[in-house]
């Protein structure tokens, strides 16, 4: 050191004194096996008694069968542009002023539309140009999308009404009749798409030998009631504490309480910008917490509290009475 050089004051929060006391010999090596191995045999103990959740996997094929009717007044939105994803935004389509925002910070508008999806073409009239061999339908295509636009959305208009008072009988769709033009046959022909299991294989054909990206079906579901109605029923809602919650009333994500207090809790439990503002708090309370070592006041609380002489109440024990 630089005899101009004046040593550096000691202070309690960035800096440990000498230890003067005894050492003794440990082993980290055996102290991670042991520990290793008594997770594991938990782990696998556990496994045994209270097993896992095992709920069967939720598909457009068991929707459209168990509630063909939510399927039906879902496909018709997907249709006419006017359901959950078609109306979303970015990133899935340009629809303006629906992204969620907290002021000039838009980061879904700023990434734009980087996975476009255009409902009526990808769930229902792309899907539906790959049946084989059906020529009634073909024709309804033609049909609907040769129309004016104007024409298109009376008949998805009169499809809607007539729809909200279907029927399932037997498994099937029954729609009241209707001047809805070649709608009936597009989404009855849809619903029994689903039915047959074809249409969940129609979202998920990606031209690779795995199918591993689950966006269009699960934004389909997502925009019938269907979907929502199971979370309900298994408490995985937002209102519910889902997301550290397990389906079967399993305990699950418990680390992410802090993250899904925020939903229930104002203004971000009645705020169209939940997703965002929630975000924004914990990526506030994470760079907090990583700086925690250089914030003064805040770096003192254990300290002051002397928090550590509980934690370790059994050396200072040992060092009083050395």
């Amino acid at each position: 050191m630089s005899p101009d050089k004046k040593p550096r004051r000691f202070n309690p929060d960035r800096d440990v004194a000498p230890w003067k006391g005894a050492y003794v010999p440990y082993d980290i090596l055996k102290e991670a096996f042991v520990a290793f191995l008594a997770v594991a045999v938990l782990i696998v103990l556990m496994a045994v008694v209270f097993s896992s959740p095992d709920e069967p996997s939720i598909t457009l094929k068991r929707w459209s069968a168990v509630n063909p009717v939510d399927f039906a007044q879902t496909a018709i939105t997907e249709l006419d542009g006017s359901s959950g994803t078609a109306t979303y935004g970015p990133p899935y389509n340009s629809t303006p002023d629906v992204t969620q925002h907290m002021g000039f910070f838009e980061p879904a508008q700023w990434f734009g539309v980087h996975q476009p999806i255009d409902t009526a073409q990808d769930f229902v009239i792309g899907p539906l140009r790959t049946l084989p061999n059906q020529q009634v339908l073909q024709k309804a295509l033609d049909v609907y999308q040769g129309a004016s636009a104007a024409q298109q959305s009376a008949w998805t208009t009169a499809y809607e009404k007539a729809v909200a008072n279907a029927t399932d009988v037997g498994g099937r769709l029954h729609v009241p009749p209707g001047r809805y033009g070649p709608v009936g046959v597009i989404i009855g022909s849809l619903t029994a798409m689903a039915q047959t299991g074809g249409l969940d294989g129609t979202l998920l054909s990606e031209g690779q030998f795995y199918n591993t990206d689950y966006t269009k079906p699960l934004l389909f579901l997502a925009d019938g009631s269907y979907l929502e109605s199971l979370a309900g029923t298994q408490h995985l809602q937002g209102t519910q504490w889902g997301m550290m919650n397990e389906t079967g009333n399993y305990p699950g994500q418990a680390w992410l309480w802090l993250y899904t207090m925020w939903y229930q809790v104002y203004p971000m439990n009645q705020s169209t910008n939940a997703d965002l503002e929630v975000w924004v708090i914990m990526m506030v309370l994470s760079i907090g917490l990583i700086f925690l070592p250089f914030i003064p006041i805040l770096r003192s609380i254990p300290r002051w509290t002397r928090v550590y002489r509980l934690i370790w109440r059994r050396h200072y024990r040992e060092l009083a009475t050395a």
